[in-house]
């Protein structure tokens, strides 16, 4: 089993963010820990534990977990530990802010059990961080990064995001070099998406943001593809990349479609066909966990179109690919034909430049 644990709050929004958070100035730990266990509590009883699953990895992600004391992450994973097994060597993971990254809270996190961080850089451009609203400055990245490692950290991520608008002047191969600079074990490579209900929607909506053209997002990704590569890493999955030995273990656990509980607001839950989700709003969530109410707001029962779907699509974001029975010819010659794919070993995986195709290439064998 796989342990999700949403953390929603904030320090502010950023420009292209679209989930569920909530901006504080004080972050409510204690209320959040005990809503938390309760809803834990709540989810021993389900079919799911019936045959008393250990937690293989646990992750904590955001919204920005770094805000909560750390006392409330150590009181957490203690609650998980008491009533489950965690797996000797459990990827714990915490999503952590580079400002918010202290000699006092990295100590506090590696005492708890949190033994991998992923950090939220984005860029190295101090213009770029300032329109993604985001709350460090390009040193504290590095400051982060030397804080964990000194706290005993070996087993950490960086986060960039590319396709920003051309009119910032962002230097990519300057931020992948310098993300690479850091020697971190993995890396995270998302590319910019504009949401109509986020403040980066409404600057497209009014003309006062032109993002980056697709051509040039597409020349990024395969810069990227390249220079990690270069560097000793593998780009194992559409959006990562890790050095041998790194890869995120509780991520490859959603792309393999293993069982995967969330707690806290707007997390998901998948067990086989069956899907749930909680109340998005902190609030709402906090209002139920107190009233005694249950978390979830809705689930559903996949159909056998619907898991193919999954199958298909979260089998070729990774490097392992699908079986040859999964994509019919003449489908899978084209692909191969165009650059887009390669087979070997009875499976059909996508080349970068089939990675950039992903949607299209699933619809087309649907």
């Amino acid at each position: 089993m796989h342990l999700y644990v949403h953390v929603p709050f904030c320090a502010r929004r950023c420009s292209y963010c679209d989930f569920a958070i909530a901006v504080r100035r004080e972050i409510p730990t204690q209320a959040f820990v005990s809503a938390i266990t309760k809803e834990w509590a709540e989810r021993q009883s389900e079919p799911a534990w019936h045959d008393s699953p250990g937690l293989d990895t646990i992750y904590f992600g955001g919204g920005t977990p770094s805000r909560l004391y750390p006392a409330g992450v150590a009181e957490l994973l203690a609650r998980f530990g008491a009533d489950r097994r965690v797996a000797e060597g459990a990827e714990i993971t915490l999503e952590a802010n580079p400002d918010d990254v202290s000699g006092a809270a990295a100590d506090s996190w590696r005492a708890a059990g949190v033994n991998r961080i992923s950090l939220g850089a984005q860029s190295f451009d101090p213009k770029v961080l300032a329109w993604m609203h985001r709350t460090h400055d390009a040193a504290r990245i590095g400051q982060a990064v030397k804080t964990l490692r000194s706290a005993g950290f070996d087993n950490i991520s960086i986060d960039l995001i590319y396709g920003v608008p051309e009119d910032l002047g962002r230097d990519w191969a300057r931020d992948l070099e310098q993300a690479i600079g850091l020697a971190p074990e993995h890396l995270s490579l998302y590319a910019l998406a504009v949401e109509p209900h986020t403040a980066l929607g409404h600057w497209t909506a009014r003309g006062e943001a032109i993002p980056a053209p697709d051509n040039r997002a597409a020349d990024e990704f395969l810069q990227a593809h390249e220079r990690v590569s270069v560097a000793g890493y593998s780009h194992y999955e559409v959006s990562n990349a890790a050095l041998p030995g790194c890869r995120a273990r509780h991520n490859a656990a959603y792309w393999r479609r293993a069982p995967f509980i969330g707690l806290g607001p707007s997390a998901h839950s998948g067990f086989g066909n069956l899907r749930s989700w909680n109340a998005r709003e902190w609030e709402d969530y906090r209002r139920r966990m107190e009233s005694g109410a249950t978390a979830r707001a809705g689930d559903e029962v996949l159909d056998e179109r619907a898991v193919r779907l999954e199958e298909l699509y979260l089998g070729l974001r990774t490097d392992g690919g699908v079986l040859v029975r999964a994509v019919p010819e003449p489908v899978r010659s084209t692909w191969k034909a165009a650059g887009w794919a390669i087979e070997e070993a009875g499976r059909v995986r996508l080349t970068p430049d089939g990675w950039l195709r992903l949607d299209a290439l699933v619809a087309s064998v649907l």
